[in-house]
């Protein structure tokens, strides 16, 4: 795992990138890559390509990057993340006459772009950031790997291209200046971050997962999607097969060799074990195919001991006789955290358990460990939360024969259904999906969405509201919504929420928490569920073996039966959490309202404060729990005083 960064000022007619500059890039991320540095001009000085490396393949000094491809062919890298086909695809590069000065991964990209120019990414297994020089076809080219686990963040404009692996690298350009993006702002109320390619900071981008970015000499930028996660064509409609064990071989096969491919690695490695089913399984798997004990990782509260797996953690790590790490974090460490939390997020990921992550990263770091695998994924792909099945079901029961009903009826079912509504989802949501069927929306928008379309309009002041004339986060997913209809005609509903989870919230939310929390400690995460070639996979996987009667996941339990007990498969699934509640009731409470209450992003005029008072009072003395839409608020409010506005601190 390392940080890259990057200026190119393809417009300038003499070069003026100076190697000090791309140094202070460089050293905004020390925490990517304490192991090495380098800088490297090209182009007569107008390109500038910085790295910072966290030594995992081959060690030696031979991994320095900026890196050279073949002699006089022009080509330079600056790569963050694994390739974890390196090996095979070497073997093929250098029968073609491709030579090697190292062993490690970055340099097979380097061969493979010479080889097949943008296709190269086509032929790579693994989690990446990448910058291509292509010196004699005039080109930087940036690519994001398949599902996002990687993060590459860039601002064009004014003749330049300036990237980076965080936004704070690109904010430490001279010509770059920190703004809120308005419109970007509400989509981050919705969904605890904001899609891309958006970011809270107005002219930083972020690439989306699965896409590349060319830049030429004349200034042009082109995006290209080279890697998508739809249902394949060929769809089941819900019907089940007649062989299910070949489903469930297929699975544990593709992940035991997604596990064995992640433990490629020239440094110590581990788990992150929270006692689940998809932390036990990265467990299990990776024993069977070590001789030595597994190290894991385990965080628990201490004032909140009703969220702690820490017993089912033990008792998985007794099983498969692991060297067990655990750690305890309180508000004490949630307060001392905040400062390094906005740091290191460059923009809101509005989701606490960044905090427990940190801590447990920060563990696995102190004991030697530096790559740990983790459980991303498998929820999404399965099927494994509540929310997939509850709203699956009132699809299937109700919505998508009333979503054929002409406007005028559906507006009018839309008032006739609250009933129903309320009683398959709570009160909490009724008025809100009453509204999307009346208005012809889809159902499900995501499994994270916080301030929904109902809620942000007594969120936003008035002045917002007028300012962004009914824009609504709808235009976020209704893109993929169609793109997912449009290409794949007979998907299943199932399918579609699991394509709209691997375009927005996955990527942008839960990966990039993972990526931002883990790297603050020089940690580096492999995410063994979201291999390409298990989430090809599983999107066709038919609906009726994911979810039975009430419940998901079922076909992954059925495979992991011959790795884990049945009592841990079938036990009732807790979820990594953070006692995000609590916080806002407990002894931290006032000092965490006073930080969004006394906020300068109050002088915006962008919140109705008197309705967030009355979430934080509801809240205190709980007749509703508004924990994750305070959590929200207090991120957007520190994150705006450390970065926009610090003049009130």
């Amino acid at each position: 795992m390392c940080g890259i960064c990057g200026v190119w000022e393809y417009g300038s007619a003499e070069g003026r990138v100076e190697a000090p500059l791309v140094e202070s890039m460089r050293d905004r991320m020390p925490h990517r890559g304490p192991d090495d540095a380098g800088v490297e001009l090209f182009d007569e000085g107008r390109l500038g390509l910085g790295f910072r490396r966290l030594s995992i393949i081959d060690l030696s000094p031979a991994g320095h990057q900026p890196m050279r491809g073949c002699e006089g062919e022009g080509v330079w890298l600056v790569f963050n993340g694994e390739i974890y086909n390196h090996a095979k695809l070497r073997e093929g590069l250098e029968q073609r006459g491709h030579v090697y000065r190292s062993r490690t991964d970055s340099e097979t990209i380097l061969h493979l772009y010479e080889e097949r120019g943008l296709d190269f990414v086509k032929e790579l297994e693994g989690d990446y950031a990448i910058a291509v020089w292509d010196e004699a076809r005039d080109r930087l080219v940036l690519a994001r790997d398949r599902v996002g686990v990687k993060p590459l963040y860039y601002h064009a404009g004014g003749g330049r291209l300036v990237f980076a692996s965080e936004i704070k690298a690109i904010l430490a350009h001279t010509e770059v200046s920190a703004e809120l993006d308005e419109e970007s702002l509400v989509h981050y109320l919705s969904f605890l971050t904001t899609p891309a390619p958006r970011t809270l900071f107005r002219g930083v981008h972020k690439l989306p997962a699965g896409h590349m970015l060319v830049c030429e000499r004349s200034g042009e930028l082109k995006s290209i999607r080279y890697w998508d996660a739809l249902p394949p064509a060929a769809q089941t409609n819900g019907a089940k097969p007649t062989r299910e064990e070949e489903y469930r071989e297929e699975i544990l096969r593709l992940l035991r060799e997604s596990i064995k491919k992640r433990m490629m690695s020239d440094v110590p490695f581990g788990v992150f074990l929270s006692g689940g089913v998809d932390s036990s399984a990265n467990v299990a798997l990776m024993a069977e195919q070590m001789s030595r004990p597994v190290e894991t990782f385990t965080v628990g509260h201490k004032e909140h001991e009703e969220l702690n797996e820490l017993e089912q953690a033990r008792d998985i790590s007794r099983r498969f006789g692991t060297n067990h790490h655990e750690v305890l974090v309180g508000e004490r460490e949630l307060l001392d955290f905040l400062p390094g939390l906005v740091f290191h997020q460059d923009e809101p990921l509005a989701d606490p358990v960044c905090v427990p992550l940190y801590y447990v990263s920060k563990l696995a770091r102190e004991s030697g460990t530096i790559v740990v695998q983790v459980g991303e994924g498998s929820d999404e792909l399965f099927s494994g939360y509540d929310k997939y099945v509850k709203y699956l079901r009132l699809y299937e029961r109700f919505w998508r024969r009333a979503e054929q009903l002409p406007a005028f009826a559906r507006r009018a079912a839309g008032r006739i259904a609250q009933p129903l509504v309320d009683a398959a989802t709570g009160k909490a949501e009724a008025a809100e999906l009453a509204r999307r069927f009346g208005a012809g929306e889809s159902l499900f928008w995501g499994a994270a969405v916080v301030f929904d379309e109902t809620l942000k309009a007594r969120l936003l002041s008035s002045e917002a509201r007028a300012r962004f004339d009914g824009l609504s986060s709808y235009e976020v997913v209704r893109e993929d919504l169609e793109r997912v209809g449009r290409e794949r005609p007979a998907s299943d509903f199932l399918a579609r929420m699991t394509y709209l989870e691997l375009k927005l919230r996955l990527p942008e939310l839960l990966l990039m928490r993972v990526d931002k929390m883990t790297m603050a400690t020089s940690v580096e995460a492999r995410v063994p569920f979201l291999d390409h070639h298990l989430v090809e996979y599983a999107m066709g996987v038919p609906r009726a073996l994911k979810v039975e009667g009430r419940s998901g996941k079922h076909v992954l339990k059925r495979a992991l039966e011959e790795v884990l007990p049945r009592d841990v498969l079938y036990r009732r699934k807790r979820g990594f959490g953070a006692p995000v509640e609590g916080w806002f009731r407990g002894p931290s409470a006032s000092e965490l309202e006073s930080r969004v209450m006394n906020s300068t992003l109050r002088r915006r005029g962008l919140l109705d404060y008197r309705f967030v008072a009355r979430l934080f009072a509801e809240h205190r003395r709980g007749a509703r729990d508004w924990g994750f839409h305070l959590w929200a608020l207090l991120n957007l409010s520190l994150w705006y005083e450390r970065w926009i506005d610090s003049s009130g601190h």
